[in-house]
C-alpha cells in the first residue's frame, strides 16, 4: 500500500535587500531654495562684502591695501562715532520708554471695552504709522520752524518767543517727539493684540476674588503680554541706534545743531557717500551693528528670564 506523502514545504524565499537609494530626494531643497537664495542675496552677501571691504584702506600711494584689523582699531579709538553713539544712546534711555508707556496705556485703554469711541480712536492712533517718516520728518520740521512754521506763527501771534525746536539743545528732543508720533501707534497695536488674546477665565477668576482693574493689570495683563513687551523693546533698540531718516531730513533746517556724525548711520553715510572711505565706512557700520546686537541680545535675556 502506498502512503501518499504530504507535500515539501516550499522554503520561503529570502527577504529582498533594502533599497538603497542612490539619489536624495531634492523635493524639499526645491520649496526651500528660492528662500535661501534670497536670503543669500540680500542678507549674507551684503555682510560678507561689507566685512571683505573693512579689511583694506585706500591710500593715495599704493592703492587699495589690505590692512587687516587696523580700521577697527581706528574706529574703536574715533570721538566722533563714540559721541554719536553717546547721542543715540541717550535718544533711546529716554525717547523708547515714554513711547511704549503711551503705546502701552493706549493699548490698555483699548482693551478695557470702557472708551468711548474705540474702533476711531483705534485708527486714529495707528494713523501716523502710515505717513512715511520722510513726509513726517518734513510735516514736523515746518512746524517747528520759527520764522515760517508753526512755532513762528504763535510768536507773530502771540508776541512771545518760544524755544526753537531745531536748536542743539532741543533737536534731539524734537527729533524724540517726531519719532513717538510715528511709531506708537505701531506698538500700541502689538500690544492690544497680545492682550485680545488673554483667556477670559483669568479675568472671570480675578472678579469672583474681588480684584480691581489696577490688580487685574498688575497681575494678569501685563505677565500675560511681557513677550510682546519685550519684542516691542528689542525692535525700538534697533531703531534707535539706525536712526538716519529724522536726523538727515532736519539737518537742512538745522545746520548748527545736526551734523554729519549725528548719528553712526549718518557717519557712516557721510564717510561713504561724502568722504568716499567706504572701507572705513564698512568699518563703522560692523562695529555699530554688532554693538546692537549685543544689546538687543542682552535686553532679550534679561526680558524673558522667569521671575523677573
Amino acid at each position: 500500500m502506498t502512503t501518499l506523502q504530504p507535500p515539501a514545504a516550499a522554503e520561503p524565499r529570502p527577504a529582498p535587500p533594502p533599497v538603497r537609494r542612490d539619489r536624495r530626494s531634492w523635493t524639499g531643497w526645491g520649496f526651500l531654495g528660492p528662500f535661501v537664495a534670497v536670503f543669500a542675496l540680500v542678507f549674507l552677501a551684503p555682510i560678507a562684502y561689507s566685512v571683505y571691504l573693512s579689511l583694506f584702506r585706500d591710500q593715495l600711494i599704493g592703492g587699495t591695501t589690505f590692512v587687516g584689523l587696523d580700521n577697527y582699531g581706528e574706529a574703536l579709538g574715533d570721538e566722533r562715532f563714540w559721541a554719536s553713539l553717546g547721542r543715540v544712546s541717550l535718544f533711546l534711555a529716554v525717547q523708547v520708554p515714554i513711547m511704549l508707556g503711551i503705546a502701552l496705556l493706549v493699548a490698555l485703554a483699548l482693551d478695557s471695552g470702557r472708551l468711548y469711541g474705540r474702533d476711531f480712536f483705534r485708527i486714529s492712533i495707528f494713523l501716523p504709522y502710515a505717513v512715511p517718516a520722510v513726509v513726517a520728518t518734513l510735516m514736523w520740521g515746518f512746524m517747528y520752524g520759527t520764522r515760517f512754521g508753526l512755532v513762528g506763527d504763535i510768536n507773530g501771534a502771540l508776541g512771545v518767543s518760544l524755544p526753537d525746536p531745531l536748536s542743539p539743545d532741543l533737536v534731539l528732543a524734537s527729533i524724540g517727539n517726531i519719532v513717538t508720533w510715528e511709531f506708537v501707534g505701531y506698538n500700541m497695536l502689538i500690544f492690544y493684540a497680545a492682550l485680545r488674546v488673554v483667556p477670559h477665565s483669568l479675568y472671570e477668576a480675578a472678579q469672583i476674588d474681588g480684584a480691581g482693574q489696577i490688580r487685574v493689570i498688575t497681575a494678569i495683563k501685563l505677565p500675560a503680554i511681557r513677550g510682546a513687551l519685550v519684542i516691542a523693546t528689542i525692535f525700538s533698540i534697533i531703531g534707535s541706534f539706525q536712526l538716519f531718516n529724522e536726523p538727515s531730513i532736519l539737518q537742512p533746517l538745522a545746520r548748527n545743531a545736526i551734523t554729519t556724525d549725528y548719528t553712526p548711520n549718518y557717519y557712516t553715510y557721510a564717510l561713504s557717500f561724502n568722504g568716499q572711505q567706504h572701507n572705513y565706512s564698512a568699518t563703522v557700520a560692523i562695529v555699530m551693528g554688532l554693538i546692537t546686537m549685543v544689546v538687543a541680545y542682552a535686553v532679550q535675556l534679561r526680558g524673558m528670564r522667569k521671575g523677573v
